[in-house]
């Protein structure tokens, strides 16, 4: 992390991108090319692949082969995101990059030998960002726009759930809070989520608790959480205390926070999905 927040300095500060369009590196473009080190979505491998970020198209796209014509996949700048993830990806320039696939997330983790390639990708999804939402919201500031070009997580972290019948034994998962959208994975690494739970307001009637209903069996950690939502009880267990504050810390700030019209839909696909 260190090389990464040494080149984000550089690029504001030594080299006054941020300041003078001029003096901006080509990722403000709109079009961006290069190789970037890919982990397999099956295998865990990482292979070099060819990455390819046009905002004319209104995509991220990479490629399994140089010469291929078609990629393998498109990723619309619309949902893209992009955080630095040096210690979960185990590289120093590890980037991971999600975007909406069907209403779900998928993950795709990245990085780079050189930590300026590294950050110029992540300022150019940023750009990229920027503009998209500069068409989509025309009356918005730039300061409106600025917070929602990319998001870090709000929490991740192990914890233990069991099932919707509250009677299978409860499984460790790794969990990832991305705004409302709290996900779980059998590693944290892994591509798509198990399952995602849409976490909305208490005008809405969501609510988070802690404990667990008394006839809770099956759990190894002791610490429960219960997030209420209007369609069922969510129930989940952390191995420390610390972990329970902090998890019910985050859900209590989303749940507290009055749900946009846009989430209205979000919600609703969520309840629709198979």
């Amino acid at each position: 992390m260190l090389l990464l927040r040494e080149q984000w300095i550089r690029a504001k500060y030594e080299r006054n991108e941020f300041e003078f369009i001029e003096k901006q590196e080509p990722y403000s473009a709109g079009y961006r090319e290069g190789f970037l080190w890919k982990r397999g979505r099956d295998n865990g491998q990482f292979l070099s692949r060819k990455f390819i970020l046009s905002e004319r198209e209104g995509a991220l796209k990479y490629f399994n082969k140089q010469d291929a014509r078609d990629p393998k996949a498109v990723m619309k700048i619309e949902t893209l995101n992009a955080t630095f993830q040096p210690a979960k990806i185990g590289n120093p320039c590890g980037l991971q990059i999600t975007y909406l696939k069907d209403n779900s997330t998928r993950n795709i983790f990245v990085y780079h030998s050189d930590a300026k390639e590294m950050v110029d990708w992540f300022n150019a999804i940023r750009a990229a960002r920027f503009h998209y939402l500069q068409v989509a919201f025309p009356g918005a500031s730039d300061e409106e726009l600025v917070p929602k070009l990319t998001r870090n997580f709000m929490k991740e972290g192990f914890m233990e759930k069991t099932g919707p019948k509250h009677t299978e034994g409860f499984k460790k998962r790794w969990f990832t809070m991305d705004d409302r959208r709290l996900m779980y994975f059998k590693d944290p690494l892994d591509a798509y989520a198990r399952g995602e739970v849409f976490i909305g307001s208490k005008e809405n009637s969501y609510t988070v608790l802690a404990g667990l209903p008394p006839s809770t069996q099956g759990y190894h950690w002791n610490h429960g959480i219960t997030i209420v939502t209007p369609d069922r009880k969510f129930l989940f267990a952390c191995e420390t205390e610390a972990e329970q504050r902090d998890w019910i810390a985050a859900f209590q700030r989303v749940i507290n926070r009055p749900m946009r019209p846009q989430e209205y839909a979000v919600e609703a696909h969520f309840k629709h999905k198979p």
